[in-house]
């Protein structure tokens, strides 16, 4: 299989979601060193369906026979003054998956790459829940009286916590 743009950006995208993966353990440890067990528990499963991301990228680069390398991850955030810092953080984060979606899905159309397209499809609609997700969650904790209230807001409501899509690409080695 030849190099393309959507190759290219698509093994990039791979290290991307091992990095969000870390930066969402580095996120669950510091609220867990807070004391604040359901954001801990919330990042903690965001971290294992960053993992899972990647590994569907990376079977579907195996399955289509394209050469890819898993790359290091670069150091993530550990230290925030105040519980909205990771919220933020997150939200940024996603937003910017979510371009880099849009870019590999632009990309996989202006390749006429009809499989690429479609593979994306799922990731765009996978990036609305997110984004809206990390966005509820900044919104709750800045109208927060205290920091019981967004705990208590975790374990009342599912915030983008829908179980195991069954539309979803396969992972390599299975998902999480």
């Amino acid at each position: 299989m030849t190099t393309t743009t959507f190759n290219a950006l698509l093994s990039t995208q791979i290290g991307n979601e091992f990095t969000a993966s870390q930066q969402y353990i580095a996120v669950a440890t510091w609220f867990a060193n807070q004391d604040l067990p359901q954001l801990a528990r919330y990042f903690y499963r965001q971290s294992v369906e960053e993992r899972n991301h990647a590994m569907m990228m990376v079977q579907y680069m195996l399955d289509r026979d394209i050469p890819f390398s898993i790359p290091g991850v670069p150091a993530v955030r550990t230290d925030f003054a105040k519980v909205t810092e990771p919220l933020a953080l997150a939200l940024q984060q996603e937003k910017e998956v979510t371009r880099n979606i849009e870019d590999l899905f632009r990309a996989a159309r202006a390749e006429n790459d009809a499989l690429g397209e479609q593979f994306m499809l799922w990731f765009l609609k996978e990036q609305v829940e997110e984004v809206a997700s990390m966005t509820t969650l900044l919104n709750i904790a800045e109208r927060a009286d205290n920091l019981f209230d967004i705990e208590n807001f975790i374990a009342r409501e599912t915030v983008g916590d829908g179980g195991r899509d069954a539309n979803a690409p396969d992972a390599a080695g299975g998902a999480l």
